[in-house]
């Protein structure tokens, strides 16, 4: 049914109605317009009635053959059924389905707006929220590092300590003393 409903339901008369458009024939252009407006009723329609009656027997073939007859120059069935029907239920229902589509189309810009807001207004919170975390998270990972794992980052061979930095011993480890330098230990004891 698919493929069947896409070339003769969509395709065959798309073609021909870029052929009424290029042609500028006004009689093919109403004839293809009033196509496409029962064609999209159908499809609305047949999304509901496909849940209840797709159980009943040849329904597939039906809807084919329903399109079939819509498409039909001889039947002319969607230029019957958009005059008998869709013409006037819409003349007479023109101005409420107007008023309709503007409130809907004002809701759904405030909607719009204020859900864009709020939206905006938890993304930028969350990324707040991200980068502290972020900052303290470097921050401590920083501080957890002792000053001999920071000498080997940078390639430091020698385990020693610059004198300019003070290590804070962690409460496992002893107090390490403090060496002599050699020009103290050569016995300069002038004091």
């Amino acid at each position: 049914f698919f493929f069947s409903r896409l070339i003769f339901g969509t395709l065959y008369p798309a073609y021909y109605s870029y052929k009424a458009v290029k042609s500028k024939d006004i009689k093919e252009y109403v004839k293809w317009m009033m196509y496409w407006i029962i064609f999209a009723l159908f499809t609305t329609a047949e999304t509901f009635t496909d849940i209840f009656l797709c159980w009943f027997p040849f329904y597939y073939e039906l809807k084919i053959a329903f399109v079939a007859w819509l498409l039909s120059p001889y039947t002319k069935g969607s230029s019957l059924l958009y005059r008998k029907f869709v013409h006037p239920t819409l003349s007479s229902k023109e101005k409420e389905i107007d008023d309709c589509l503007v409130q809907a189309k004002d809701r759904s810009y405030d909607a719009l707006v204020h859900f864009g807001k709020r939206g905006l207004n938890v993304a930028a919170t969350a990324a707040v929220m991200a980068a502290s975390k972020g900052q303290g998270a470097l921050s401590e990972r920083l501080r957890s590092f002792s000053m001999q794992d920071l000498s080997t980052i940078r390639g430091d061979s020698s385990s020693t300590v610059p004198p300019s930095v003070t290590v804070r011993p962690s409460s496992k480890q002893s107090q390490p003393k403090p060496s002599r330098s050699a020009s103290e230990g050569t016995g300069s004891s002038g004091k």
